[in-house]
């Protein structure tokens, strides 16, 4: 069996055929929020199935396609869609695009969600710009033999998601006039919500808002030596004393007006770092 670097190289030829230039940014794009890819001066399109031995995306909001070109005046790889622990993939296979970014030329990534919100104080379709996390998924991305090549056995997770970034980000949404929080998520396995006693303790834990991705990436991104922005999109209360059933259209009419925010806020930040 063909091990995880031959794969990245795999992958990586396969792109590099299709996009001569060095990026310097990778953009994971979250549940509604791909809009931002038509920003993108884009020089090639692949879908996953041209990339070896990326995964396939299953849900129905994401586009499945990664956009190579420039996003203000950067070179960027944006990927429209992510992959989940809970489609049936190994952590490993979640995160392989990352390691492809990496071998590539990446230095940073920025990661994004649409999330439920659980602190009282946060509204729909805000911003929350990740300072930390609370890792609940039952994997390790990094489980198994370490290839010294790709990373150290026990990467730091003191600061995984870069001070710099995180206030590039901060002052660029208020010149925006963009409602920006920031504060903590915290990855469950899914595909379920959570009950009101899930939630009621996971904001005991320090969370702000919750969700089913990005940990996975931003943990291989700290392995990797990337740097790491992320953003949440509040796309749902999750208040338990005012738990309402959730209905998927509203958490995508939501994500769009997170996504247009999030599309004006993401391009200044790349012009500015």
């Amino acid at each position: 069996m063909l091990e995880l670097a031959g794969k990245i190289e795999d992958a990586s030829q396969v792109i590099s055929s299709h996009y001569s230039e060095r990026p310097r940014i990778g953009l994971i794009l979250g549940t509604g929020l791909s809009g931002l890819s038509e920003q993108i001066e884009q020089q090639a399109v692949l879908r996953y199935e041209q990339i070896p031995h990326f995964p396939r995306s299953t849900v129905e909001s994401h586009t499945g396609q990664l956009v190579c070109g420039k996003l203000s005046g950067q070179n960027v790889l944006a990927m429209e869609g992510r992959f989940h622990y809970y489609e049936g993939y190994s952590l490993q296979e979640v995160t392989f695009p990352v390691r492809v970014m990496k071998q590539l030329g990446c230095e940073i990534l920025i990661v994004t969600n649409a999330a439920g919100g659980m602190n009282p104080q946060y509204r729909l379709a805000d911003l929350m710009i990740i300072e930390d996390h609370i890792n609940l998924l039952p994997e390790n991305p990094l489980r198994g033999v370490n290839d010294d090549r790709l990373g150290p056995r026990f990467p730091d997770m003191s600061a995984p998601y870069d001070a710099e970034l995180i206030d590039v980000a901060r002052s660029n949404a208020l010149s925006l006039e963009i409602p920006a929080q920031t504060g903590v998520f915290v990855a469950v396995p899914g595909p379920n919500l959570e009950t009101r006693a899930e939630y009621r303790m996971l904001r005991g834990f320090g969370a702000d808002v919750v969700g089913m991705s990005t940990v996975p990436e931003v943990i291989v991104a700290q392995h990797a030596g990337l740097r790491v922005l992320g953003f949440s999109v509040v796309t749902d209360l999750c208040l338990p004393d005012a738990l309402e059933p959730v209905e998927l259209s509203k958490i995508l009419e939501v994500a769009a007006i997170g996504g247009e925010r999030l599309s004006r806020l993401i391009p200044k930040v790349v012009e500015t770092i």
